[in-house]
């Protein structure tokens, strides 16, 4: 169970305990003790782009942390995906796509949806080790696209549907913009085409991200001379990863742990506003974990993951005709990328390096702390791992009630 800084230090003082691990900052004891612990309560707010996680029991918070999963595995794979594409149509020999001959196991999720249910999973694994845990409490969300698009939708309506009848979705967008160039006034061009609003590579096929345009404006769009005042509507990706990963995270954690159970949003929600505390994802599985009223502590943890490794070999625009290298050496005088470093008593990560020896310092929120800093001047804290850790200062709890009663 955790203990005082004072009782921690004693212990490694008198060499009763040894070190594990530096953020969050553990230690191990080198003697037999009762092995008795209190039960504690694990929350998990899940989520798309934010992960909290509470470990409390009924008097007080024994860990909380903020987890910031990977958002950028789709431009890195359509970004793959274009560079393969542009491969066939090189001068080179003929080499046939074989993505039509390829079948996915059963279970198989995307890419950028499976890695996020490895975050859940894996920030869990990490508390289990930190923390007795006897019961795991995840909220979970579920998303009615429907009704977001459409609150009023109802009956048949609901049933069917906006693309109901069309072949495909380009033939849906164009009978939307009822067979006209949406591009300049008056346009008569009969040649239509279906043009996305943001790139596919980010915004993707969706008919909010679509508009339909003549072949002549489609051109110009794409040249500069012609500018939309078309925005892309509202994305539903972080709605459609909820209904994805609502059953998958909680299956797995199953077969992983014993004591495990779901909780809806409206009861964190409710149990959150009636204890008059801030909104924020940690706090939200405070409330999951059914320990609202925990002492909390002064600090908590903010984790990022990040990619491991770098599997692109040669840079996207090559010079003069010669493709360079990509890739450089792992270590650096001793430093690789996403080390955590001290610098002028500032605790930072490399996020950039260079061979002369300097390198860009910064904050897991993207604060630069010294673009180009001598390596003369770095002391290294913790080794390079995908799920960085950064201790933070948290807010205060609220005292104002918003209608509850204590």
């Amino acid at each position: 169970m955790p203990c005082k800084p004072r009782k921690a230090r004693i212990l490694l003082k008198d060499k009763k305990a040894k070190v594990i691990r530096r953020d969050p900052f553990t230690i191990q004891l080198l003697y037999g003790s009762s092995g008795y612990t209190q039960p504690v309560n694990l929350g998990v707010d899940a989520g798309s782009k934010t992960i909290g996680v509470s470990a409390t029991t009924e008097k007080e918070v024994l860990f909380e942390a903020e987890v910031e999963p990977r958002n950028d595995i789709v431009n890195l794979l359509a970004t793959r995906r274009q560079y393969r594409r542009s491969r066939r149509y090189r001068k080179t020999r003929y080499r046939p796509a074989r993505f039509g001959n390829r079948t996915k196991p059963k279970g198989w999720l995307a890419p950028s949806v499976e890695n996020k249910i490895k975050t859940h999973l894996k920030i869990i694994a990490l508390v289990h080790k930190l923390v007795p845990i006897s019961k795991i409490i995840i909220e979970v969300a579920q998303f009615d696209i429907q009704k977001i698009k459409n609150p009023d939708i109802q009956g048949t309506e609901y049933q069917k549907g906006e693309q109901l009848g069309f072949w495909n979705v380009r033939e849906y967008v164009l009978w939307r913009d009822k067979y006209q160039c949406q591009g300049r006034k008056g346009c008569k061009n009969k040649i239509l085409e279906v043009h996305h609003i943001e790139s596919r590579k980010t915004g993707g096929d969706a008919p909010n991200n679509l508009v339909t345009l003549c072949t002549r404006c489609h051109k110009n769009c794409h040249s500069g001379k012609l500018k939309l005042n078309h925005k892309r509507g509202r994305s539903y990706k972080d709605a459609a990863f909820m209904g994805i990963m609502r059953w998958t995270v909680y299956n797995r954690l199953k077969d992983m742990y014993p004591n495990i159970r779901l909780i809806y949003g409206y009861i964190t929600k409710h149990m959150r506003i009636k204890a008059a505390l801030n909104k924020c994802h940690r706090v939200d599985a405070r409330c999951a974990s059914g320990n609202p009223l925990s002492k909390p502590l002064e600090n908590y943890y903010y984790f990022k993951q990040v990619r491991g490794q770098n599997r692109q070999l040669h840079k996207a625009n090559p010079k003069k005709g010669v493709r360079r290298a990509n890739k450089t050496t792992k270590y650096i005088h001793g430093f690789q990328l996403f080390d955590k470093i001290l610098y002028n008593r500032q605790e930072c990560f490399i996020f950039g390096r260079r061979t002369s020896g300097y390198f860009d310092l910064r904050t897991l929120d993207g604060a630069k702390i010294s673009a180009s800093a001598s390596y003369k001047k770095l002391l290294l804290l913790v080794k390079a791992t995908t799920l960085l850790c950064e201790r933070r200062q948290a807010f205060p709890p609220t005292n104002k009630l918003v209608g509850f009663h204590a």
